[in-house]
């Protein structure tokens, strides 16, 4: 770690891996804010629009047809004359809003901020932790299985399609990829627990609880 004390966790996470829940844990073990569905609602916020509406561009890629259209849409000799204030809200708008989103909470500090290109945007910043939560596969589907049980059949497709999506998105923003372990701190196999985890983020963080002293001999 560099010298600035960690003031800042993201967490990426593989579906089915229960990262998001280890994030929730982890935030309130610290006493620190929790940034997952409230970025989404953020994003809202800053663009005019409601949450629900938000949260279906919510780590997500405009489809092709729409960002082979959008090209045309951006020539000036085929869009239509705005009056230069208006914005399309779409996936790439999304990505912006929430960029922004991450950068004003990590100057604030004292956060955990889940997934949305976290570890991208803060890429390098003192003061910023990032840990990436996994999990094995028989595990996820075991997950999947219990949360959809109507779809556990397909279990492994729908796992890999919503990890694909997610490393579409940090593809196109970011120009990385999502799953790169030079992107994060720590690599954790959520296998081994939450208080477990917690334990092993706090430690590496410099977050550990000050030990009591020692009694005089």
């Amino acid at each position: 770690m560099g010298h600035a004390p960690v003031r800042v966790i993201t967490v990426e996470r593989e579906y089915g891996s229960h990262g998001g829940e280890f994030a929730h844990d982890l935030a309130r073990r610290l006493g620190w804010r929790l940034l997952d569905s409230e970025l989404v609602v953020g994003a809202a916020h800053a663009a005019g629009v409601d949450p629900q509406t938000a949260a279906r561009f919510d780590e997500r890629l405009d489809p092709w047809y729409y960002r082979y259209g959008k090209i045309f849409w951006q020539d000036p000799v085929y869009a239509p004359a705005t009056s230069g204030e208006e914005r399309i809200f779409d996936s790439e708008r999304m990505l912006e809003l929430l960029q922004q989103q991450i950068l004003d909470a990590a100057r604030q500090g004292n956060c955990v901020l889940v997934g949305r290109g976290s570890a991208c945007a803060l890429a390098g910043r003192p003061g910023c932790f990032h840990v990436f939560v996994y999990a094995t596969a028989s595990a996820k589907k075991e997950w999947f299985a219990h949360a959809f049980p109507d779809r556990a059949a397909q279990a492994e497709q729908h796992l890999a399609a919503f990890d694909r999506r997610r490393a579409a998105v940090i593809r196109k923003f970011y120009q990385q990829e999502w799953c790169s372990r030079g992107l994060y701190h720590m690599l954790l196999n959520s296998c081994i627990g939450t208080d477990a985890m917690i334990s092993a983020v706090e430690c590496a963080a410099g977050l550990c609880p000050a030990p009591a002293a020692a009694a005089a001999l």
